[in-house]
């Protein structure tokens, strides 16, 4: 759980509110979602590659959230991940990601979600991802801990590295595909084993429920991190990057901190080039200034 210490200048009391706002705006989302699984799902568009799906739901459940956080609180501003940036005046940005693991849900599958965090002056202090198939609530507020449906979260402590049930996700380009494929190649022998489940806020709230012990990724973007890495450092674990506590798009890293450090060097070890990214200095906040969770 972070410290109030850390927490931005703001009553405890809001930050549950803006909880509060996410999680209803989440959950009318999810049973929109709900029942279009397994119907026509159009795509609308695509983005990094022919395989970088965007559907017509990802457009209208974004604009639904945009609608009831906007109806709450007018003068917010939004970082959205089909529409980008909405400015604002309160000093509060949401960040969203309407369908987080858009092919899972363009193949009827389960394992995608919804996404949503509050940020102030650079921390998130709220944050909520559903899963609507499992109907699982995940939220955390700074300094709040972390809960699923209501329940308190916290990661599990494998014995050691070895014995870590380790999460991964790859990139819709090719060649970093195969770049991050000779990553697992490496890690797979000194790990239990290995997922990819194709959602990373989802695999971040996952290492904070212990069903999961760690989780890597390269490539993140604001609106696949806000949400559940609050969820997962509230809950106990930690998260940073290669050589930092901070994520950058390089990578990001989640673990029970019995097991982070030898996870990071593992990883380190294994492949640098795994972990290569259009701007690897660029931090993964640089939408709207740096972002701790």
């Amino acid at each position: 759980m972070a410290s109030d210490d850390d927490a931005v200048d703001m009553p405890f009391a809001d930050r549950a509110a803006l909880a509060d706002l996410a999680e209803s705006a989440a959950l009318a989302a999810a049973e929109y979602l709900r029942a279009a699984v397994g119907g026509t799902v159009r795509i609308a568009d695509t983005k990094s590659s022919a395989t970088d799906l965007v559907t017509a739901a990802d457009r209208e459940v974004e604009a639904r959230i945009i609608a009831t956080l906007t109806d709450a609180r007018p003068d917010d501003a939004f970082l959205a991940e089909e529409t980008g940036r909405h400015e604002g005046t309160s000093g509060v940005t949401w960040v969203v990601d309407p369908i987080d693991g858009t092919t899972n849900f363009f193949y009827g599958l389960a394992g995608f979600d919804i996404s949503i965090a509050a940020v102030v002056a650079g921390r998130v202090v709220a944050g909520v991802v559903v899963d609507p198939m499992r109907r699982e609530t995940f939220r955390a507020t700074l300094g709040g801990g972390a809960t699923c449906n209501g329940e308190t979260l916290r990661p599990a402590r494998p014995d050691d590295l070895a014995h870590a049930l380790i999460g991964t996700g790859f990139s819709y380009l090719a060649e970093r595909r195969r770049a991050q494929a000779r990553v697992v190649a490496g890690l797979i022998g000194e790990v239990r084993d290995i997922r990819r489940l194709g959602a990373a806020a989802l695999d971040l709230c996952l290492v904070a429920a212990g069903r999961l012990d760690g989780y890597y990724e390269s490539g993140l973007r604001p609106w696949d991190l806000a949400a559940g890495g609050l969820v997962a450092t509230e809950a106990g674990c930690r998260v940073g990057s290669l050589h930092g506590d901070v994520p950058d798009r390089r990578l990001a890293i989640a673990a029970h901190p019995a097991v982070f450090d030898d996870l990071r060097a593992a990883l380190v070890d294994i492949d640098r080039d795994g972990f290569a990214v259009e701007d690897p200095s660029a931090p993964i906040d640089a939408e709207f200034g740096r972002l701790v969770v």
